[in-house]
């Protein structure tokens, strides 16, 4: 009895997916694309005639596919509001739990945590303990005292911080903002002091600004300067009404991002050699991050133990 065509042509399929499966056939080489680039590379090549990037593994290839889990805009800045988020809402229940902190009668300690909670998740120590643990430096500039602490930092630094990425660019921004924040609790912990918080950072930033508008007349720059000066004017305030501000970590982050602004340029990278120092910086901020957190995970936990 003939088979139907509609059967003939089902087990057709169904032979040729078996083949597939069981049998590797030589296939001809393909074209590859630079995911640095874009541009179009030869068969077998292994570098991209256009910009020299390593096709088959570069930092660039590496940030192209971990961005892909982040927004197309400003990925850095919504990166690290969700991170401070996150470790706020896990500070905030360990201190509930603890029965520690948790709310007030002052408007400055709505949702605020406990101290022996920011110790252990992180926070930034006198000089003595933080050169011993000194992921601390980084992962306290994610943590905050209170509700009113993290809403005020992120407030500014979503006003200031996708202007800044999209002038230096994500990877080069994201270093200024982790370098400008750890250097200011180095200062801080020289002066004794135990502090968390992303001020550092954004002064960091804020200084990063100042030094690019320095010098310059244009319109677009006074603009700017004169925004900068009104967020200055605004930290003023919060520092004076904000009891146990911590002034060391917002001048050490201030200088520091003063500083880098004279060193980088203020403009995204041009040509393959910048995007590479670019994507450098960035990564190495990228792992300082993760490698303090594991650091601090280990620690607590073995706290608990």
């Amino acid at each position: 009895m003939p088979l139907s065509p509609r059967l003939r042509y089902r087990l057709e399929r169904w032979r040729s997916k078996m083949q597939g499966w069981f049998h590797t056939e030589p296939t001809q080489g393909r074209p590859r694309i630079c995911a640095k680039c874009g541009s179009l590379a030869g068969v077998g090549t292994s570098h991209c005639p256009q910009c020299g990037a390593n096709l088959n593994f570069s930092l660039a290839a590496a940030s192209k596919s971990f961005s892909r889990f982040l927004p197309q805009t400003s990925p850095a800045t919504y990166f690290v509001v969700a991170l401070c988020g996150v470790l706020y809402a896990l500070s905030y229940v360990l201190t509930v739990r603890t029965g520690g902190g948790g709310a007030s009668g002052s408007l400055f300690d709505i949702g605020s945590i406990s101290s022996p909670v920011l110790a252990r998740l992180g926070a930034s120590l006198p000089l003595f303990f933080d050169r011993s643990e000194p992921w601390r430096l980084v992962t306290a500039v994610f943590l905050h005292a209170s509700l009113l602490h993290i809403g005020f930092n992120m407030w500014v630094f979503m006003d200031i911080g996708p202007m800044i990425e999209e002038l230096y660019g994500s990877a080069r921004y994201f270093f200024v903002f982790v370098f400008t924040g750890a250097f200011g609790y180095v200062v801080s912990a020289a002066f004794g002091h135990f502090s968390v918080g992303a001020s550092g950072a954004l002064l960091g930033l804020i200084g990063l600004l100042l030094a690019v508008s320095t010098g310059r007349s244009n319109p677009g720059v006074q603009m700017m300067r004169k925004r900068l000066l009104w967020f200055l004017a605004y930290i003023a305030i919060f520092v004076l009404l904000m009891p146990g501000t911590d002034n060391a970590a917002h001048g050490g982050g201030l200088v520091a991002g003063f500083v880098l602004g004279k060193v980088l340029s203020d403009r995204r990278p041009a040509g393959p050699s910048e995007e590479r120092r670019a994507q450098a910086l960035g990564w190495i901020a990228g792992i300082a991050v993760a490698a303090s957190f594991a650091m601090m995970l280990l620690s607590y936990f073995h706290g608990q133990g």
